[in-house]
């Protein structure tokens, strides 16, 4: 009996390192706390932050186990690349800029380089590692909390469009109007140069869009709906032009909408303004709920504050993390920060 139990135990350890997904919502999380630790260098304080926001939700973590069905696995996606995808997608030049592995810097192409950017975005969403599920069914607040709890930040509307498009430019939000008359304007106002992360015309097929929703999913419940989406980095056209990942399919997500400039998650703001939700998610093959071009802003959908302790949350619900580029930048192999240069040797 011993030697069986210890068997077991080596098995699920085994299986656990391996980043398969294990039986609880519980499991799965301490996994993944694990594997983006190692993968990512976050220190035992930024990881210690991190379990207490996921240890006050229920729900928040890679969707429920007993009801989500993966389109593709991470054994297979690994297959598909060739490698291991978080060696695929590592990126030298942007590591340099944005002093961290899996960020990608934006900038407007017309004016500056990649070297001019003043804040960067993760490529994938959180976790942000390539070849990990996406967290679901995590509220606006505990999105702006969890970027926080690592030294980074939610961003704002504008960035997040400029990210998708391929030029990150002014901040435009038609402050002092309400938020369906400052909505309208922006998408009146930009109507015109629409486009997509992927183009100038969506496709199908390009991105995680090719998932299905559960025949139990009939009203957005825990229980019913599965969060059906696929390792992160599993398309690697599914790329904006400035290199951000995953914008469409897999995860719609979060956003901070400013309504007055002391609402700017780009300013230093920390009370934010209310809720965005931005992109599409993994059934879009089939069913193309809504607009999604890239600067589209979306009706105010269960609209709240950011950091509202009912902000919204849902299975096909997530988001991804910003970071202003605080260091001086390098020049040559002597200012390269820490982080960066030990990645690079």
């Amino acid at each position: 009996m011993r030697i069986l139990t210890k068997v077991l135990v080596l098995a699920s350890a085994l299986a656990l390192s391996s980043g398969a997904e294990a039986q609880t919502l519980q499991q799965n999380n301490e996994a993944m706390f694990r594997e983006m630790q190692q993968a990512r260098g976050l220190s035992n304080g930024e990881m210690q932050k991190i379990r207490q926001i996921f240890a006050g939700s229920s729900v928040i973590g890679q969707g429920n186990p007993a009801v989500t069905h993966r389109p593709l696995t991470r054994e297979q996606l690994t297959a598909k690349l060739g490698k291991d995808p978080k060696s695929f997608y590592r990126n030298s030049q942007f590591e340099r800029i944005c002093g961290e592995k899996w960020m990608a810097p934006l900038y407007d192409p017309a004016t500056q380089s990649a070297s001019d950017a003043t804040v960067c975005a993760d490529m994938f969403e959180y976790p942000n590692v390539p070849g990990m599920y996406p967290v679901t069914w995590v509220k606006a607040s505990e999105a702006a909390q969890l970027c926080w709890a690592e030294g980074k930040r939610m961003g704002d509307a504008h960035e997040w469009e400029g990210a998708s498009h391929g030029a990150l430019t002014p901040p435009d939000y038609f402050f002092g109007r309400s938020v369906q008359a400052a909505r309208a304007a922006h998408n009146a106002k930009y109507q015109s140069s629409a486009r997509y992360s992927i183009g100038a015309q969506w496709r199908s097929g390009v991105c995680a869009t090719g998932s299905t929703k559960n025949a139990s999913c009939n009203g957005g419940s825990f229980t019913g709906c599965g969060s059906n989406t696929y390792p992160a980095g599993s398309f690697p056209a599914c790329k904006s032009p400035l290199g951000v990942y995953d914008l469409d399919g897999n995860a719609a997500e979060h956003m901070n909408l400013p309504l007055a400039p002391d609402q700017m998650a780009s300013r230093g703001s920390r009370t934010l303004g209310v809720t965005e939700m931005k992109g599409s998610w993994f059934i879009w093959d089939t069913v193309r709920a809504h607009t999604h071009w890239s600067r589209w802003r979306a009706p105010y959908w269960h609209g709240t504050r950011v950091l509202a302790g009912n902000s919204h949350h849902n299975y096909h619900l997530g988001f991804r993390c910003f970071n202003d580029v605080r260091y001086v930048k390098w020049v040559g192999w002597a200012l390269t920060p820490p982080s960066v240069r030990s990645s690079a040797s």
